[in-house]
This record gives structure tokens, sequence and C-alpha cells, in this order.
């Protein structure tokens, strides 16, 4: 399914968060900056799933003198998958950039403009992130995660875990995303490739978070990963045999 050149006029930033009181606003006020650059309409959406300190709460006092600032709230933690799938379903435009709320990604250095290049011949955009800088383990473990899901699903991405993507609305409708974990990109990504959509990849800069009390690497979300990760695979072989 060959993608048509397109100019999208509009766009969603959409970040979930959890543990997220200490980088919040900054994240806000950095995409705020960096879409008024774009020229183009936006809208900022943010689900906080069920935040023990709040974190919310500061999105939506932002909110109130900012229109295009929109904050929706889980009344229980439901697992980052959640919250990417709820922020999916709330966004109004076209072109949604879906990003981690701990400042990881630069939303706002030259990563989004260069995103939305690649966006107008695709319609997914995955990014990988040029050096990790992370510690040793989740270095290891990261590898040992890609290597697993190129195996399994005959993938080719750099580095389908990354927490950055920009995906169309069309995919977000047509496409049943089912992971509550965080293996709800590498779930949104294969299913695209398989589906016969448009995907591609783009470098980006990282900065991890030295702040975020939450991460994917929990011992809890391994295991909702591998999880997700055996089912998807079993869904999809079954399908080829019937």
């Amino acid at each position: 399914m060959k993608s048509k050149i397109k100019n999208s006029k509009s766009i969603s930033i959409m970040f979930p968060l959890y543990k997220d009181k200490r980088t919040v606003k900054s994240m806000i006020l950095k995409s705020l900056k960096i879409l008024k650059k774009t020229k183009k309409k936006f809208e900022i959406v943010i689900v906080d799933d069920g935040c023990p300190e709040n974190s919310g709460k500061i999105a939506q006092k932002l909110s109130k003198n900012n229109p295009k600032i929109r904050v929706y709230f889980h009344k229980k933690n439901l697992g980052y998958g959640a919250a990417i799938k709820t922020g999916l379903k709330k966004c109004r435009y076209e072109c949604i950039y879906v990003v981690d709320g701990d400042c990881e990604f630069g939303v706002a250095d030259n990563d989004l403009p260069r995103a939305i290049k690649a966006f107008s011949k695709s319609d997914l955009v995955i990014t990988y992130r040029y050096k990790k800088k992370y510690k040793t383990t989740r270095i290891v473990i990261s590898w040992i995660y890609n290597a697993i899901l190129r195996i399994l699903f005959k993938t080719r991405f750099k580095d389908i875990s990354s927490g950055a993507r920009l995906v169309s609305k069309k995919i977000a409708k047509k496409i049943t995303l089912t992971s509550n974990s965080p293996f709800i990109g590498a779930e949104l990504s294969i299913k695209s490739k398989y589906a016969g959509y448009q995907v591609s990849e783009i470098g980006i800069h990282n900065y991890p978070s030295t702040f975020r009390a939450g991460s994917s690497v929990s011992m809890k979300n391994i295991i909702l990963t591998i999880r997700d990760m055996i089912f998807l695979f079993i869904r999809l072989n079954l399908k080829k045999i019937f």
C-alpha cells in the first residue's frame, strides 16, 4: 500500500503521563514552542494514566489558559499502552506525534520537523535513537528485544522500542491495538507493516530523564511486554494458517 505524498496542515502531539510530575510542564512548553514554528494547526493531547502524584493536574492547570492543550485522565493506572490507545482516539488531526512525557526525546530540536518531512511520504514514521544514553543493562535489554522482534516478525526496524513515532490518524482508526504494556509501540509498527502501510525510519536525539520514577524496563513491564509479544505472534501466525 503505497502512501501518497501529503502535506498535512495539522498535527497533534500526544504523550502519556505516569510519574512525570517534574517534567510535564517543561514537556508542554517545549512542545508549544516547536509546534508554533511548524506553522500548522496543532493540539497537545495528554493522558494521565492514574498518576499517584497528579502529573495530569499540572497539565490541566496549563490547559485552562490554552485551549490547544487537552488533558484526559484514567481513574487508575491501566498501563502505558492503554494511555497511548486513549490518546490516539482523542487526537483530532491527521498527523499524530506520539512521544513519552519524560522529556527523553528532543521535541524542541529539529527532530519533529524532520519527522514531519518523512511523514509526507509515509503513514508511520518510526524513530531510532542515534546513541542510546543509558546504563549498559538497559542497552543490552533493548538490543535483545529488538533482535527477538526482527526474528519473530521478520522486520528490519532499527529501534522498534523507541518512545517517539509519528502516525497517521488513518492508521490509528483502522488498526486495532490490544496491548496495554510498552509493547504497544512494536504492535503498532508491526501491524502497520503487515497491513501494507508505508513505514519509514529516521534517527533522533534522546536525553534520558533523571527524574522519572516509572520505567518501561521494570520487571512487571518486561513480563507484560513478553506476554503481549507472544500473543501477537500467535494471532498473526493463526491468520496465516486459517
